[in-house]
């Protein structure tokens, strides 16, 4: 991957080859929220935003982030004990018992359905002490109240090194229940930040898309944030959680959610619906303040519809988008081995992971060169070779609105200098969307070209004086 950002740099000609994307205006919709997004779960594109990229308080819609970071990190039946710090927490709270220990899969749900904040930090603590040497063999129950901030502490990094990987890229996130605070942050060049707990509408979307189709543990996650109702029994109390997405019963499809409030943040939700093919995602922050608690179901609803009526989903792998392998050019190499002295050596490029690629040995037919002037339009050049790498993009389907459509750009060296091995990537296929590449495939050589070497000049002397004199004797 990295050889490849190398040459993408170099490389001066695109060859555009496919439609013209059409402009598409967005349908204006009435928001009550400050900042909202709708976002196609599968590739991650936004089809609907109002100031999705506006820093903002999240609340409790960092359980999302807590609760998949717990299921990546812990067995649902591990144990835990409950610190003094963690039960201190403020409301909403389950009431955890200091000293009590209680199983980790309980306090998922709890986190999840009830949003409790005693809960959050109780398994924060637990997985956190793990990044802390000091702690790691320490039970919880015995945390002094600065232990448990430098557990929560770790456990916060992780979440900001989680939240990175995802590809959000404004997130600060310092408590695992999203309560309000700040914290001063040493910055790479020496200088220090006061930084606040916050994410976009935007990167919330993406943590929920992550947590429902990409994690190793979204199976778990949906069945926890699915249950209507959970009860158990812990620290000598019976606990029975009820759920408070209200999104589960309003539209068919409902798949999960998260609702959060703060008087910093007002109400606060992300969802994700799934209708027939169709992932979708709704983030909304700042949704209204008391007494609107309803304006984000509302809000949810209307761009829940909105997702449903104008998008539908495009296989990217499918023949009507994929680029012709056949429409690719052969590439003269440089100083390439051929069986015939006056010949010059052309490579047959393929689609990496279309089709089985071919080894040969040192010999190679002639292949008859196509132009650049064949092409559909432009040129083929670039650096002198290549190195090996992996396309960036993996994403096999898009949703689009009916009039829009994908372009590709075509990106290939046009001067090849052998030895070329088979697989070796020289240039790659782009498909864009309004100007944004959504997939990536590496074109490779189909075949080894072997470079032009003292034994291969050896037998072209003696091909052609051989040739000469039988030719002479006849």
């Amino acid at each position: 991957m990295n050889g490849m950002k190398k040459w993408m740099a170099g490389i001066g000609v695109w060859v555009l080859i496919a439609c013209t994307p059409l402009c598409v205006s967005a349908k204006e919709l009435e928001l009550y929220s400050t900042a909202a997004v709708l976002m196609d779960g599968e590739s991650g594109r936004i089809l609907y935003e109002k100031d999705g990229q506006k820093p903002l308080a999240n609340a409790s819609t960092t359980k999302v982030l807590t609760c998949i970071l717990i299921l990546e990190h812990c067995d649902l039946n591990e144990e835990l004990t409950i610190s003094a710090y963690a039960a201190s927490q403020p409301k909403v709270k389950l009431g955890v018992i200091p000293g009590k220990t209680y199983l980790v899969r309980d306090l998922l749900y709890s986190l999840m359905l009830e949003s409790h904040n005693d809960s959050a930090v109780a398994l924060a603590e637990h997985v956190g002490k793990r990044e802390v040497p000091a702690l790691s063999e320490k039970d919880e129950k015995d945390f002094t109240g600065e232990e448990s901030r430098l557990a929560v502490a770790a456990f916060a990094k992780l979440m900001n090194e989680k939240a990175a990987l995802i590809g959000c890229n404004d997130s600060w996130f310092i408590t695992p229940n999203g309560l309000d605070q700040t914290e001063s942050v040493t910055m790479p060049d020496g200088s220090e930040r006061l930084m606040e707990h916050h994410t976009t509408a935007a990167d919330l979307a993406r943590i929920m898309a992550y947590a429902i189709l990409r994690s190793p543990q979204r199976e778990a996650f949906l069945q926890i944030t699915r249950t209507p109702a959970y009860q158990f029994t812990a620290g000598g109390q019976w606990h029975c959680l009820q759920n408070h997405n209200s999104f589960l019963s309003m539209m068919d499809g409902a798949l999960s959610g998260k609702t959060g409030f703060t008087g910093k943040a007002g109400y606060c939700y992300v969802g994700a619906l799934k209708r027939e093919d169709r992932y979708f995602i709704v983030s909304l922050l700042g949704c209204g303040w008391p007494n609107n608690r309803g304006y984000k179901w509302k809000d949810t609803r209307k761009l829940m519809e909105y997702g449903l009526e104008y998008f539908h989903r495009v296989d990217l792998r499918s023949e009507e988008i994929l680029f012709p392998e056949e429409r690719l050019p052969k590439l003269k190499v440089r100083n390439g081995c051929t069986k015939v002295l006056e010949e010059e050596a052309f490579l047959t490029l393929k689609v990496q992971g279309r089709g089985e690629l071919q080894d040969c040995d040192e010999g190679m037919k002639s292949a008859q060169h196509e132009s650049d002037e064949g092409m559909e339009s432009g040129q083929y050049e670039g650096d002198e070779g290549m190195e090996s790498g992996q396309p960036e993009n993996d994403v096999t389907a898009i949703l689009l609105r009916d009039r829009e459509c994908i372009e590709s750009v075509v990106r290939i060296s046009g001067k090849v200098t052998a030895p070329v091995e088979a697989g070796q990537i020289l240039g790659e296929i782009q498909y864009l969307l309004e100007g944004n590449v959504i997939r990536t495939e590496a074109l490779v050589a189909e075949k080894r070209i072997p470079a032009r070497d003292y034994p291969w000049c050896v037998s072209q002397v003696l091909r052609h004086f051989f040739l000469g004199t039988a030719l002479n004797i006849a």
